[in-house]
């Protein structure tokens, strides 16, 4: 009798130690510890409950090819969970598996044919896959949900790309009833109204867009745009000028500057931008933005740092150094392993007399490395 009492004893000692580890697990997830709380979910007994926290916890520091692993045990543990499919097919389109996505959510919708969601995301991984089919998911999303911002955003973008203006305006307006301060519906109806050369209308939702935070090199440009075609050059000049912080290299920007100029009769200021635009067309830039894409890179701005060596490599395509940096970049960029070693793998290829093709035939050793131990 004692026996068994020490026996159950020990397994309520036990129950209550997982019970706690999970519990611990959980706490460390919410404040953002993700990599120690992947440590305690690994080490409880029953991995089937918390497969899909850890796939959850390795989509949080960006380990996309774990996450993945970690969502296929969790969907085969609980195939009737919807929510761990749905994320798991959210996940799978995220990393460039349209093919699994697509069959993913086609699945989903056929377990819950009212969810919008479902059709939303199937719209978006045919819209990956070039299939002029995804409008229909988007449109049956907003037959489901009239107030569904994404799928209103998606389908006023097409009637604009293929200038139905009223429609875009019907849809925009049907979202901003639901939501006013969607600025990517905003934005479309500020395009529209820009395309339709109704100026001063695009100048007011442009200027919307600024009254939320939404500036760009974009909105300046268009504000700009839109106060010249109604002859107030003073404030196309200051939008442009804004414009110019973004880019400041644009010769056409500087070139513009000048004849708005001209049309005040300020003739020393439109002298003044149009000698710098002669001038800057005049030099070459592959310095200068290979400086700005390093200063980037500091800052952990890789995005920005790529773009500004693609221009760098534009302006000099002969110059191995800025290719290597790109590179580099998207080393530190990207998440996805594959992505890296087909990079680099690309790179030695076309670059087997570089001054870096010992450090990138070492990086990709590593890189395997890693891939192998991910899929062990």
């Amino acid at each position: 009798m004692r026996l068994l009492g020490f026996l159950f004893s020990l397994v309520i000692t036990f129950s209550v130690h997982a019970q706690n580890q999970k519990v611990k697990a959980d706490h460390l997830y919410a404040s953002g510890n993700f990599s120690k709380a992947i440590e305690i979910y690994k080490s409880l007994d029953n991995l089937d409950d918390v497969y899909d926290e850890i796939a959850k916890a390795y989509m949080a520091i960006g380990n996309y090819g774990e996450a993945l692993k970690y969502y296929e045990k969790a969907n085969i543990a609980n195939n009737d969970n919807l929510l761990i499919q749905y994320e798991y097919a959210k996940l799978l389109t995220k990393t460039k598996k349209y093919d699994l996505a697509n069959v993913m959510f086609l699945s989903l919708i056929e377990s819950d044919s009212v969810n919008p969601n479902y059709y939303y995301e199937l719209g978006v991984v045919l819209e990956k896959q070039k299939d002029t089919t995804a409008l229909r998911q988007f449109i049956k999303t907003y037959d489901l949900d009239g107030t569904h911002q994404k799928a209103i955003f998606k389908i006023a973008k097409h009637h604009l790309r293929k200038r139905n203006f009223t429609d875009v305006h019907s849809y925009v307006d049907r979202g901003l009833d639901s939501y006013e301060n969607n600025v990517e519906l905003i934005s479309l109806k500020a395009q529209t109204y820009y395309h339709q050369e109704f100026y001063t209308h695009a100048i007011v939702w442009f200027k919307k867009l600024l009254a939320l935070g939404e500036k760009s090199e974009f909105i300046h440009e268009k504000l700009s745009l839109s106060y010249s075609h109604n002859s107030d050059y003073e404030d196309a000049i200051y939008h442009r000028k804004q414009a110019l912080k973004y880019n400041p290299y644009d010769a056409n920007a500087m070139y513009v500057i000048g004849t708005y100029y001209e049309s005040l009769k300020q003739f020393e200021d439109a002298e003044d931008y149009v000698k710098k635009s002669l001038f800057i067309q005049d030099q070459p830039l592959d310095k200068e933005y290979q400086k700005l894409g390093t200063l980037l890179n500091r800052q952990k701005k890789y995005e920005d740092a790529i773009k500004a060596f693609q221009k760098s490599l534009k302006e000099d395509p002969t110059n191995p150094m800025v290719e290597f940096y790109i590179l580099r970049t998207k080393d530190e960029y990207y998440a996805d392993l594959d992505s890296k070693i087909k990079l680099y793998e690309q790179f030695i290829a076309k670059h087997k007399k570089s001054y870096f093709i010992e450090y990138a035939q070492n990086r990709l050793q590593e890189l395997k490395r890693e891939k192998l131990l991910e899929e062990n």
